[in-house]
């Protein structure tokens, strides 16, 4: 079987462009403190050379251009990396909803499974296992409700005529019960 992948990368934008924004806001505001350790660093610098004070000024106000420039990259790669990192998390998440409402919508009952390098495998194990454990209950059932209802068609000719109606009643919830159960399968 080839292996899956998803071409889109915001699979739920909310949470993964919010996310990213944190991280990469953290990440810019921990970041401002080096510029201005540079600044005092070079400003020291200058008191201690005053003939090289000038240029030193010079120097300090490219350099602090330069790595306020180089830090908004950096946040920007950050924010794209994140962007990534959240796709392995929402990913999961969407397949395991979509996975849920296509069985709540009638739809056989197959096993989860999610990307390789994907977040949350074990999740979609544990689902999967509920999943089996749900059909192979409901199977049972089918198979004992089939057998009442072919009671009840059984006892119909023996039982008095006031209680027809009942048994016709729950005969007729059991056919319904029964071809629900036919549909999904």
């Amino acid at each position: 079987m080839a292996a899956y992948k998803r071409s889109i990368f915001l699979i739920d934008p909310k949470f993964q462009i919010r996310f990213s924004l944190t991280v990469a806001s953290l990440v810019f505001l921990t970041s401002l403190i080096y510029p201005f350790i540079f600044m005092g660093f070079i400003d020291e610098l200058s008191n201690h050379v005053p003939h090289l004070a000038e240029q030193f000024l010079t120097s300090r106000n490219q350099l602090v251009i330069f790595l306020m420039i180089i830090q908004f990259i950096l946040t920007v790669i950050v924010f794209i990396i994140f962007i990534f990192m959240t796709h392995k998390v929402a990913g999961p998440m969407y397949k395991l909803r979509s996975h849920l409402n296509a069985i709540r919508d009638g739809e056989v009952i197959t096993p989860l499974r999610f990307r390789g390098g994907d977040y949350f495998t074990d999740v979609a194990e544990d689902v999967s296992l509920f999943l089996e454990n749900i059909q192979l209950n409901q199977e049972n059932d089918f198979l004992y409700l089939e057998e009442v209802a072919q009671y009840i068609q059984n006892l119909s000719p023996i039982v008095p005529d006031d209680k027809k109606p009942v048994l016709n009643e729950i005969s007729n919830k059991l056919r319904e019960i029964i071809s629900r159960y036919t549909k999904e399968n």
